[in-house]
């Protein structure tokens, strides 16, 4: 892709890594809602493209040709003649940049050309690695393949990291995996993806899932991909105003529990306010919304 393509749409996102590494759990939880549905959890599927908007979804062939596609039958997808499919959702995330979730690069039953046809529409890679397995030799070789200047533009992330009990073995771990990764990306972050959803009442739980740490990376990573060109969803470059980003499905609870409201008045109808949460660089920009459960697990 050339620079001139890249600079006239958002930035792209692909989610990558090896076969149940947590993807499309990723993909969920960035969005806050979920974008595929239940039933094809095990279904091998096409690079699945994640939009703004409430267009129906579609596939688009080979040549580029575009056909309709229920969303609840993505499976009938032919592989070996689909590049990608693309489906909407309305999230703020996505107003900022699209979402690519990959296919598995470890499934013996799917060409790897699936999803290597599709690489460089991504302006970034989050690689997820699965902790207790983590950066395994297949992984290195496949990282090596790609374009060496995604490295400065992607994150590492080491799933499932609360699979791992012990303290001291999940440092030996990170150490391992930051030194044989130096350089190939801007960070490696260890996360559990469920824990930053499940944990949402309880702030040190929440904290220590890897999930604000995450968020603060990926918020920078998205701020810099937009600094160097890259466009909003009206053809206008990204406002000043769109920072700092709000990630619906990365929900921080609160860090000290919340005074009580003050009563109101008699002649007055109780008001009930959406609580929501505003992500930002700052651990100060706090305020909070809660938002789905993850879809399907990868």
């Amino acid at each position: 892709m050339t620079q001139v393509d890249k600079a006239s749409r958002k930035p792209c996102i692909a989610l990558m890594g090896e076969f149940s590494a947590g993807k499309s759990t990723l993909a969920n939880l960035l969005i806050g809602s979920d974008p595929l549905p239940v039933q094809v959890i095990a279904t091998q599927l096409p690079p699945v493209w994640i939009s703004h908007g409430d267009a129906p979804a579609f596939r688009v062939d080979l040549d580029g040709n575009q056909f309709a596609i229920d969303l609840d039958n993505l499976a009938e997808a032919p592989l070996d003649e689909t590049a990608y499919i693309k489906i909407f959702c309305d999230e703020e995330l996505l107003l900022q940049c699209d979402l690519l979730d990959m296919p598995g690069i470890s499934d013996p039953n799917m060409s790897s050309e699936v999803w290597q046809r599709m690489i460089s529409k991504a302006d970034g890679v989050l690689w997820c690695s699965h902790a207790t397995q983590a950066w395994r030799q297949s992984e290195a070789a496949v990282w090596a393949s790609l374009p060496p200047d995604l490295y400065q533009r992607s994150l590492l992330l080491l799933t499932r990291i609360d699979k791992i009990t012990s303290e001291r073995d999940r440092q030996k771990l990170i150490r391992r995996v930051r030194a044989e990764t130096e350089g190939l990306f801007l960070q490696c972050l260890p996360i559990s993806l469920l824990q930053a959803t499940a944990e949402q009442d309880d702030y040190d739980v929440w904290l220590k899932s890897g999930a604000e740490d995450f968020a603060k990376h990926l918020v920078d990573l998205l701020h810099s991909l937009s600094e160097d060109g890259a466009v909003g969803p009206e053809g206008q470059s990204l406002p000043e105003a769109a920072k700092p980003l709000r990630i619906s499905g990365l929900v921080a609870p609160d860090s000290a529990p919340a005074p009580p409201p003050a009563p109101a008045p008699q002649t007055a109808a109780p008001q009930i306010m959406p609580r929501r949460v505003r992500l930002s660089p700052s651990p100060q920009d706090r305020a909070c919304a809660r938002d789905g459960a993850p879809g399907r697990p990868s």
